[in-house]
């Protein structure tokens, strides 16, 4: 029986879903009680992760919004890259393909779902959906800063809460493998709980006579998910490459000229794949069909986009905002327009079917 509407998959890090309304049998049953019957029903979770979704089954749901929020996310910054991270289209399964390597990708996608997963939670902590956590409950009373004295006030992210769970709940699943991959994936689940806390930021609000801040009530926020998928995105950029050290227990550069990983540091074992061309094995769709920048010199552009097979041009008309005005106080308008422009989509191989080596 199906108690799960919507497509839930299983991936290493951990349980992916197309997150299902709040008003599903899904959140029903998790509201009247039966965690037990949802979560045995869940398939590829470890003994722990049902353990976890049986005692906190309001939190599942917090997470399937940290899976919508980490996937949107990745997408947005691979969006000018062969690999896109989009495991929708030809099923999902093939992003399972990707993390079953142990490649610069995995080790990002890792890491931004760990992120997600800390957000998410964090999140529902201080909006009081979770019975488990609430407001920092270590922020209270008087502190003091660069600008003075402050009263701890408002609702404090409970960040630490947040790194907690997801900490158990993600790297759950790792933690019963002993393997290189094991201790890449943990390592990288960490880096992106870490990313998340980097942004958390102390906001204020002024009291007294004319707004001087004669007394300053203050509390910690978590900063836009765009600002840790930006880090991570850099930490991507600058990923280590590494190998097991004698006694298994840790890492080595695999290039002695390249500096010790720290714990904020992406890792991976294994050189990506071109991404090309489609190939299952890799869990890549290829690029045929995608749309390449006529004009740019970097990663979006068709001859890297392509792979040098070339690109197809058609042009295409759609309407746009043109001769914008502002008008006092306080609008702009604008008229509709009619813009012809040319689209560029990469060429596909000369055999366009999949490649699978098993």
């Amino acid at each position: 029986m199906n108690f799960l509407p919507g497509i839930w998959w299983s991936l290493p890090l951990v349980l992916v879903w197309a997150t299902p309304p709040v008003t599903s049998s899904w959140w029903y049953m998790g509201a009247v009680g039966s965690s037990r019957v949802m979560c045995d029903n869940v398939p590829g979770l470890v003994s722990r992760q049902r353990q976890l979704c049986r005692r906190h089954p309001e939190a599942m749901l917090s997470i399937g919004r940290g899976v919508a929020a980490w996937t949107a996310e990745c997408q947005h910054q691979f969006r000018r890259h062969r690999w896109d991270c989009n495991a929708l289209e030809r099923g999902q399964r093939l992003l399972g393909r990707v993390l079953l390597r142990s490649s610069r990708e995995s080790a990002f996608v890792h890491a931004i779902s760990s992120a997600g997963v800390v957000f998410a939670i964090t999140r529902a902590c201080s909006q009081g959906e979770l019975k488990s956590c609430s407001c920092d409950p270590k922020k209270k009373g008087s502190a003091k800063d660069s600008k003075g004295h402050f009263d701890w006030g408002g609702c404090s992210d409970n960040i630490d809460y947040g790194m907690k769970f997801a900490r158990a709940f993600v790297d759950a699943k790792e933690r019963k493998g002993k393997d290189a991959r094991a201790l890449m994936n943990l390592h990288n689940n960490r880096a992106g709980r870490k990313a998340v806390k980097r942004f958390l930021k102390q906001e204020c609000k002024c009291h007294g006579v004319s707004g001087s801040c004669a007394l300053r009530t203050c509390w910690l926020a978590m900063a836009d998910f765009r600002k840790t998928g930006d880090y991570l995105w850099k930490k991507y950029n600058g990923a280590i490459q590494v190998v097991m050290n004698q006694d298994g227990t840790g890492f080595t550069v695999a290039n002695k000229k390249f500096k010790k990983p720290t714990k904020n540091d992406l890792v991976y074992f294994e050189s990506s794949p071109d991404y090309c061309i489609r190939d299952r094995d890799v869990g890549s769709l290829g690029t045929a069909g995608r749309v390449c920048n006529q004009t740019s010199r970097g990663m979006d552009s068709c001859e890297v986009m392509c792979c040098g097979r070339g690109y197809d041009t058609s042009r295409v008309s759609r309407m746009t905002k043109c001769e914008c005005k502002f008008h006092w106080c306080c609008a702009v308008r604008c008229q509709d327009c009619l813009e012809v422009v040319d689209i560029h989509t990469c060429k596909a191989p000369k055999s366009a079917g999949w490649i699978s080596r098993t």
